[in-house]
């Protein structure tokens, strides 16, 4: 079964040509590498943050310079992302993600065996753009080596396996203890076992863009310009997903909630994330391969099911002037939030790999991570500002705007002429 690709005049909307097969075999070996190599340096990771910042505090740091150095990690993301393209195009896509493995390694090295806050600063910074290479191409070697009536169920389980090592690394620090000499050893244990299982990975086959897809900046750009509506989907769901769930607690409070409940909507949400990911791409694969006259081909599937996830995410937002009187609904909101912001991200990384691979795809991947990504920073900024400054209007008005915003593009995007028939 094959995708019908759009007209020229549809470019600006959600596409669908599926890149090329790997050999099966191959294609295997490269998933398993990138799921264990991912999950164990995720895990390792998001162990090492949390007991960083701990022993900074403990080392008598203030505040707002331990603030300054988990920001610093999130600044070497943002700085490595866009030259994700660049890497690969030099390196290969295989030397990149061994690349990506083999820095964290150093960067705790230097943790363990120095004092100094300057290398620490340093050693956090190249751990957070090491991360951020890996963040787009293992979202996009996933997606690629996938097979075409698989690619929702593989990038499903990805993204839910993903969001498990942000509650299992802390989890991890809790049991051995954060004033355990043995923590921050087996945080490089775990980052070692993740550039052991990067090894793994096959020799992948030439990419047919290898020299002459746009990289950097310039291919970053061409891919915002190719397919904005992807990076808006991925800008709302970074939005609700990522950004409001680190706000919750303060959201629960405004409505007076005590700390606990405040604190279990945060559990909502990445429930609800945990949850609604994986059963999107199942949705978007069995419509896709077995087309009905309502959904059409596997293009409109998927943006019909984005479309469900933004309504769903408008609709959870509208009942926010309900939640002061009955606060017990603040949970369900919290949960559809994570939920529907999870699947539209899952859907766009679906959609763009049923369309490109090679560098190209890696191009667009990191658009959409910086647009997840920056949905997630603005929505904590904006949403603690608006709830200091006017909770009963200001808080909700914010929302609505980016749920509606998101909801509306959806609904314009334009379907392909045929949809509403099986492709051929």
């Amino acid at each position: 079964m094959t995708e019908h690709p759009l007209p020229p005049q549809q470019s600006q909307a959600i596409t669908g040509a599926a890149p090329p097969a790997l050999v099966p075999a191959q294609a295997r070996l490269g998933l398993v590498a990138i799921f264990g190599s991912t999950f164990f340096q995720l895990v390792g990771y998001f162990m090492l943050m949390p007991l960083l910042l701990l022993r900074l505090k403990g080392d008598g740091v203030s505040t707002a310079l331990a603030g300054v150095f988990v920001a610093t990690g999130w600044l070497g993301v943002f700085a490595m992302t866009p030259f994700a393209s660049a890497i690969t195009q030099r390196l290969g896509r295989r030397p990149s993600l061994w690349l990506a493995a083999f820095v964290p390694v150093i960067a705790i090295t230097g943790f363990l065996f120095s004092d100094s806050l300057v290398l620490w600063f340093v050693c956090i910074l190249i751990e957070g753009m090491a991360a951020g290479l890996r963040w787009v191409l293992a979202e996009a070697i996933v997606a690629e080596f996938s097979p075409a009536h698989q690619r929702g169920r593989n990038v499903g389980i990805f993204e839910t396996m993903v969001g498990t090592t942000f509650v299992l690394g802390p989890l991890v620090l809790v049991w051995f203890g954060a004033q355990s000499d043995a923590a921050l050893w087996l945080a490089l244990g775990l980052t070692v076992l993740g550039l052991g299982w990067s090894l793994l990975i096959p020799r992948l086959p030439a990419v047919a863009d290898a020299h002459n897809a746009k990289v950097g900046l310039s291919g970053v750009w061409h891919a915002l310009c190719a397919h904005p509506l992807i990076m808006a989907v991925g800008f709302v769901g970074g939005f609700f997903e990522s950004g409001l769930t680190s706000i919750l607690p303060l959201y629960g409070l405004a409505l007076g909630l005590g700390a606990t409940a405040a604190a279990l909507l945060v559990s909502a949400s990445g429930l609800g994330s945990a949850i609604m990911m994986l059963p999107a791409g199942l949705l978007a694969d069995r419509l896709a391969h077995h087309p009905t006259q309502r959904w059409g081909n596997a293009r409109d599937t998927r943006l019909k099911i984005m479309r469900l996830c933004a309504l769903i995410t408008l609709l959870a937002t509208l009942v926010i002037p309900f939640v002061a009187g009955t606060p017990w609904l603040a949970a369900p909101v919290a949960f559809l939030w994570g939920g529907a912001g999870g699947s539209l991200y899952t859907l766009a990384m679906i959609d763009i790999g049923s369309r490109e691979d090679g560098i190209t795809l890696v191009n667009s991947t990191a658009v959409l991570v910086l647009s997840y990504t920056l949905g997630g920073v603005l929505a904590p900024a904006a949403g603690a500002a608006a709830l200091q400054w006017a909770p009963t209007v200001g808080f909700p008005v914010l929302l609505l705007s980016v749920a509606g915003l998101g909801w509306w593009l959806l609904r314009r995007a334009a379907t392909s002429p045929s949809a509403g028939t099986p492709p051929g």
